[in-house]
């Protein structure tokens, strides 16, 4: 309890600065976050196209290339493409894609995983064959 005359001059000071670097790991922790959710996006999507690509040509290296051109953010060498086609004209062609992210934020490490791996896959109807 205080009495008449004691001052508190920078407590609030101090308690700021012992929160600050939690604070601030928080922080990375959610910036990495929505880096990952924006990679998973860029999969998605990249999945449906190498699927839309997929469905109208039988060339799998032009699926892949499709497939990395609609993911302009991510880097090709960790990005893997697969296609399964099953039968022809009307049977289901899908793409499933992968890509393994590592954490930029090496102080949030005991928040997240040294890297993680992404999944997306996508099936379309086969328009040729």
């Amino acid at each position: 309890m205080l009495r008449r005359g004691e001052r508190e001059d920078g407590s609030a000071v101090v308690e700021f600065a012992l929160l600050l670097p939690i604070l601030f790991l928080v922080l990375l922790a959610v910036v990495q976050v929505g880096v990952l959710a924006r990679d998973q996006l860029l999969l998605t999507q990249a999945a449906r196209a190498g699927a839309r690509e997929a469905a109208v040509s039988l060339d799998e290296r032009r699926v892949r290339e499709v497939t990395l051109e609609a993911a302009p953010g991510l880097d090709p060498a960790r990005l893997d493409v697969g296609v399964v086609r099953e039968g022809t004209q009307g049977s289901a062609v899908a793409v499933a894609v992968a890509y393994r992210v590592t954490v930029a934020a090496p102080l949030a490490g005991w928040l997240m995983p040294a890297s993680v791996e992404l999944h997306a896959s996508a099936t379309m109807r086969q328009e040729i064959g």
